[in-house]
């Protein structure tokens, strides 16, 4: 077999089995309920974490182009 044939098999075995993974989640209420919250709280911690990191770096950069 060679590398390319192996690495379009893996690919396909992974996206496979993302796929049945999805499936079972959606179908089933308290893993969705669980995938939910979980969503809520990644975007709820990632997004105000990224927005605050910009303005530090802004901050920093207009500290330095003034001086």
């Amino acid at each position: 077999m060679t590398r390319s044939a192996a690495r379009s098999v893996a690919d396909v075995v992974l996206i496979s089995a993302g796929v049945a993974a999805a499936y079972v989640v959606i179908t089933t209420p308290p893993l969705r309920r669980l995938a939910a919250t979980g969503l809520r709280l990644w975007l709820g911690a990632s997004v105000p974490m990224f927005l605050i990191g910009q303005v530090r770096d802004a901050w920093e950069q207009s500290a330095r182009t003034s001086s």
